[in-house]
């Protein structure tokens, strides 16, 4: 196993506070002294045109993000300042009676907010820094500032290079502590909006593991040139990939995504009767995403210039697996499972659904273990499907899939004026949403502490508060969890809540690795049943030698690599008599060896509800898991930069939350 480099890392809080000690160490150093009265002098009109001109990107794409910002914040004696990347105010709106308060301490277009002039405040240090930051009150080096609180998130080009800031300022008394989320998600837009305006001609891919998030700020975007090298990608998709842009520009996009780039265009090309259509693709870590595309006027031009009359033959005989890769690349129906669709002949399997069987009509939370893809959502969505509550919402929600700052709001939901997201109006949370039914909270582990308090509270009361909220709102659900991690461990480590485990562990049980069931052969067929859905014209069996391979395979993605692999062949062998070895993903053979007997990371017993010792759960043995690809990531940068958390969350694209969060899970 690979150990990974042992950095000692000081908590959020000290960490913040090193920080802010360090901008007041910078500030001293650049000759400022904390009692001066700071000079106001500011760009004379022209200059600022000029500037502002230099900046039309940024600007022009900040401006409507800005009008939708100041409508969250109006009425709170606060203000919005867009800046270029020197620090220099662009632009600003601001409630009337604020504005006269803020012009007192420069907060106005034309004023550099540099750390070299102003010392530390949210602007200047959050352009040094390379990360989103609050200074509030006390905390700037002019005592002139200190009766502001300021939230700043840097802006980047799509390649990462500074642009400029967004910033909220306002007076100290009106501290809120979710501004700085807000000013992140807004400054996120603007980056989105900067990206889809730079690659207006690419083809560009907007993708998500959850759908719902396709269209959202969350949504990983990427662009390719015509012949499926990648351009660029923002920093969702960089950290759905798990690595850096440099290694993702070296791979094309049938490396990423597992299909080849001519059917994917020809796809999106036949997709103008039914744009925005929905695709299924396959990251490198074996993880599914929805996606939607866009040709882009180069491919567009290039297409029709090319008639399908000048197909040469060699060209029109690759053709069918092509077209039938771009066709099935569509998302399939939701699967519906039930526990007889689950139940296909392995003792173990058949004992856990004996046992959450007996507690789907009760009101009994269920905590499921075991190692990614091993059906944990299928088992979820069969014990909802069974139960009285079938015919209403089923509500799924990944813990891992959303950085700290926005699981709050997708949770809880959030009212007028208090979040935002894609949306200016609030929003209930995925709570209300599964009122009636049952919400799934997928890798409970990944959740933060801050939530952890607010969903047990919800638990014990039967009521959820949106953020902005002045009333709970009455709830009535089942929850199931999901988790591969060890939450006993967790627990003495300090990052997760002994109480919430509890609550959620009415009755715990664990799905064994695919590697381990008796029922392989079953699950193929029914496997493959369910892809023949989508692909009326896929074989109906396999070939005695495919069984053979797949009885020696490791299945390190478990059910959800089973699933892509016969849906990748079965794409290959349309239209013939059974899916055979040369209709296999070449590097599934790299994991059909002969399988060790290794021991389980989880415990079989569903009663002991203790997870085992998982050090066998390591990247290099579970590949498939995107989070090891990520975690992996997180570590070499880490290393590489001798562990400084900034410097490493700066190259990532994380906030620095994100990474300390890591480490104390490690």
């Amino acid at each position: 196993m690979t150990r990974r480099p042992s950095v000692t890392v000081k908590p959020p809080d000290a960490a913040r506070a090193d920080a802010i000690a360090q901008a007041h160490a910078r500030s001293r150093s650049l000759g400022l002294s904390a009692r001066a009265t700071p000079e106001f002098d500011a760009l004379a009109a022209a200059d600022l045109r000029n500037l502002i001109d230099a900046n039309h990107a940024l600007y022009h794409q900040a401006r409507p993000v800005m009008d939708a910002l100041h409508a969250q914040i109006v009425d709170t004696e606060s203000m919005v300042l867009l800046t270029d990347r020197n620090g220099v105010i662009l632009h600003s709106l601001g409630d009337t009676d604020f504005v006269e308060k803020a012009r007192r301490v420069a907060l106005r277009p034309g004023v550099s907010w540099a750390e070299r002039d102003r010392g530390t405040n949210a602007i200047g240090t959050a352009l040094v820094e390379g990360q989103p930051t609050t200074i509030h009150a006390g905390e700037h080096f002019l005592r002139a500032n200190h009766i502001l609180t300021c939230s700043c998130a840097p802006i980047a080009d799509p390649w990462g290079r500074t642009l400029g800031a967004l910033d909220v300022s306002g007076e100290s008394h009106g501290f809120h502590k979710h501004t700085l989320a807000l000013v992140r998600m807004s400054a996120q837009m603007i980056e989105n909006h900067l990206f889809n305006t730079e690659f207006a001609d690419a083809v560009r891919l907007q993708f998500h593991a959850r759908a719902e998030f396709i269209g959202t700020l969350y949504e990983g975007l990427a662009a390719f040139a015509p012949d499926g090298t990648l351009l660029c990608a923002n920093r969702s998709a960089l950290f759905q990939f798990g690595a850096p842009l440099a290694t993702l520009q070296q791979r094309g996009f049938d490396a990423l995504f597992g299909v080849p780039f001519a059917a994917f265009l020809q796809r999106l090309m036949q997709a103008h009767t039914t744009p925005n259509a929905p695709l299924t693709l396959t990251l490198p870590s074996g993880v599914r995403v929805v996606a939607q595309g866009t040709p882009g006027a180069t491919v567009t031009r290039a297409q029709t210039a090319w008639p399908a009359s000048s197909a040469t033959a060699a060209e029109r005989s690759e053709a069918k697996p092509a077209r039938a890769a771009a066709a099935t690349a569509a998302a399939p129906a939701h699967w519906q499972p039930t526990f007889a669709d689950l139940d296909t002949g392995d003792a173990r399997m058949t004992a856990v659904l004996e046992r959450v069987a007996k507690v789907r009509g009760r009101d009994i939370p269920v905590l499921v273990l075991g190692r990614t893809g091993t059906g944990k959502e299928w088992l979820a969505r069969a014990l909802h499907q069974d139960s009285p509550r079938r015919d209403a919402p089923f509500i799924a929600l990944n813990c891992a899939a959303l950085p700290d700052s926005l699981i709050e709001a997708e949770l809880f939901g959030y009212e007028d004026g208090a979040f935002t997201g894609a949306k200016r109006r609030g929003s209930p949370g995925k709570i209300q949403q599964a009122h009636g039914g049952t919400l799934f909270l997928d890798e409970i582990g990944d959740m933060p502490l801050a939530q952890q308090v607010r969903l047990m509270r919800v638990l014990q009361e039967r009521a959820v508060m949106p953020l902005g909220g002045a009333r709970a709102v009455p709830v009535d659900l089942r929850i199931v969890c999901a988790t591969h991690r060890d939450l006993r461990a967790m627990i003495a480590e300090g990052s997760f809540r002994e109480d919430l485990y509890y609550r959620i562990n009415g009755l715990a049980v664990t799905l064994p690795p695919l590697a381990r069931r008796t029922d392989l052969d079953a699950l193929v067929t029914r496997v493959l049943t369910l892809v023949r859905r989508e692909i009326p014209a896929a074989p109906a069996r396999i070939a005695p030698a495919v069984r053979a391979c797949f009885a020696r395979c490791r299945w390190p993605g478990n059910l959800r690599q089973l699933a892509n692999v016969l849906r990748t062949a079965a794409i290959l062998a349309e239209g013939e008599s059974a899916i055979e070895l040369a209709h296999l993903p070449e590097d599934l053979l790299d994991d059909c060896d002969d399988i060790e007997d290794e021991p389980l990371d989880l415990a079989v017993d569903a009663t002991a509800a203790r997870p085992a010792d998982h050090s066998t759960t390591t990247p290099e043995a579970s590949p498939a898991r995107l989070a090891d690809w990520q975690a992996r990531l997180i570590d070499d940068t880490l290393s590489r930069h001798g562990g400084n958390v900034s410097a490493a969350a700066r190259e990532l694209g994380l906030a620095r939350n994100t990474v300390y969060r890591h480490l104390r899970r490690r």
